[in-house]
């Protein structure tokens, strides 16, 4: 789950405040800031707010605990056969959904060819191409879901997933919110994504109110791991434009995700401060560029920005305290088997500016209007000032809110800025999935042949360490190319009601809110 953020990472999570034994169940409401969701439809999302919602609601196959540490979900267990491109799921016995109708394997490939639907594909389609005939099926040159190699055998209670290379990890990708399975209503009748008794679901709470502030969520009596703890979850997407500090000590929320700016004074705070969350985050947070168009689609012109910018000073300076940590490449620490290596581009105000100079634009002159939007950051005043400085490029800035990632689908600006939650731990997830050529998450629609080989050398190799160099070699094209340039990553930071027990946060931005619960 994971997904794009615009400018800040939207965290939800729910750490013990302390350590007494929680209680069997509870009639006391938790009240968590979420933000408001773009869908509650898992194959219409693309970002990590609305997936941390979807998720309570709607249940994969697989799971993450707060060790990430991959666990049986809907599914009991899964073998691969020889080779590592056939896998096999056992659905757990007795499924159902949230209004006792069976949850068969059958549900599964339902679900899962709506993410590669040609006529409606899914914003994280590109993750579901491991699967053998998905692609073709994406790119409509193929019509028949039976040419997908998704096989189901409700008799049997088995999912079959043919696969187009050697993917050990793909259980691990399945577990995102983005394959979560839904009831055959979702997609084809609006009401079944509206609270009350056409809402169906598969996860462990069912969405039961809507208001102008929020959704309140009532635990599901079906979900195949038990009612949850906590009854009742009011999730609160609007403050009324008051502070997430002020509500919280207005006991008006239980759980707030802070900026870091806030948490650098709140963990000196005699009240507040034992109640403060650090939250692990594997993102990423980073620009790019649309090369498909003029000026971005001269690659000396995103060197040239890429060098005018003294991209580690700028993140060092956003996150003092420790809010931020300065990135040194697309994947962020955690991730197994990351590099070291510095894939950011150097700093070199001569360079950038001879660069700028070949490419036909001496001192900023003759270049078309360039404008970079994002949805707001710390970055970007200082972004413009440092291009007009050093290249004399009068960047325009807008920032934008709602409709943001329909702009970047549909006519992205010309600089834009976003940040990336892991779907999976995975570099892959950093890299291909969000730069591979047609790729759905690939915004700045660049395209590189020798990036796709070595995305694809690292998909099919089996040895770690081939696998590591082709990853390296992908990394130093995207450095090199600067389709995008990675500024920071986490950590996130939040306030937690003392009482409040669960899930520790394991980085993937979601927590499972059906394992929270109030202490005794």
């Amino acid at each position: 789950m994971r997904r794009l953020v615009a400018a800040v990472l939207v965290l939800v999570a729910a750490t013990a405040g302390c350590s007494p034994s929680p209680a069997a169940s509870s009639d006391r409401p938790a009240r968590i800031l979420t933000g408001t969701p773009t869908s509650l439809d898992p194959a219409v999302q693309g970002d990590a707010g609305s997936a941390a919602i979807s998720a309570q609601l709607f249940e994969s196959l697989t799971t993450f605990d707060s060790d990430l540490h991959l666990q049986p979900a809907l599914a009991e267990s899964w073998q691969f056969e020889p080779g590592s491109r056939r896998i096999t799921f056992r659905m757990r016995p007795g499924l159902t959904f949230s209004d006792g109708t069976p949850l068969r394997a059958s549900d599964v490939v339902r679900s899962w060819l709506r993410l590669i639907d040609p006529s409606a594909p899914s914003p994280l389609a590109s993750l579901a191409l491991d699967i053998a005939g998905a692609e073709a099926y994406l790119r409509g040159q193929s019509g028949d879901p039976a040419s997908v190699g998704l096989r189901a055998d409700d008799s049997a209670g088995t999912l079959t997933v043919d696969l187009v290379r050697p993917a050990s990890d793909f259980p691990n990708i399945v577990a995102g919110p983005t394959f979560a399975v839904v009831p055959p209503g979702v997609g084809r009748d609006p009401a079944a994504l509206e609270p009350g008794t056409a809402f169906v679901s598969s996860g462990g709470y069912v969405l039961s109110g809507t208001s102008d502030t929020g959704l309140t969520l009532t635990a599901n009596p079906r979900y195949w791991a038990g009612p949850a703890a906590i009854g009742t979850i009011e999730l609160v997407g609007d403050l009324g434009g008051r502070s997430e500090v002020d509500a919280f000590q207005a006991n008006e929320l239980d759980y707030a995700p802070l900026n870091g700016a806030d948490a650098t004074w709140i963990a000196y705070d005699r009240t507040l401060g034992p109640q403060l969350r650090q939250v692990a985050s594997l993102s990423t947070e980073y620009y790019g560029f649309d090369t498909s168009r003029p000026p971005f689609d001269d690659v000396r012109v995103r060197r040239a920005i890429g060098a005018a910018v003294d991209w580690r000073r700028l993140a060092a300076l956003a996150g003092s305290g420790g809010t931020l940590e300065v990135a040194n490449s697309m994947v962020p620490p955690g991730i197994p088997g990351r590099s070291d290596a510095d894939y950011v581009p150097a700093y070199d105000p001569a360079a950038a500016r001879k660069l700028l100079a070949d490419a036909g634009y001496p001192g900023g002159a003759g270049l078309p209007p360039t404008t970079l939007m994002t949805g707001g950051g710390p970055f970007d005043q200082a972004i413009v000032d440092a291009v007009k400085r050093v290249l004399g490029i009068d960047l325009s800035f807008e920032s934008m809110g709602d409709g943001y990632f329909e702009r970047l689908a549909s006519d992205p600006p010309q600089m834009w800025a976003l940040g990336w939650v892991a779907d999976y731990p995975g570099r892959n997830d950093f890299l291909g999935v969000l730069l591979g050529t047609g790729a759905s998450a690939n915004y700045g629609r660049w395209s590189s042949s020798p990036f796709d080989a070595a995305i694809a050398q690292a998909g099919s190799a089996t040895d770690p360490g081939a696998i590591s160099a082709a990853f390296d070699r992908a990394e130093a094209i995207v450095r090199d190319d600067v389709p995008v340039i990675p500024v920071a990553y986490g950590p996130g930071w939040a306030l937690s009601r003392t009482g409040l027990l669960g899930a520790a946060q394991n980085g993937l931005g979601i927590v499972r809110m059906a394992g929270l619960a109030w202490a005794n």
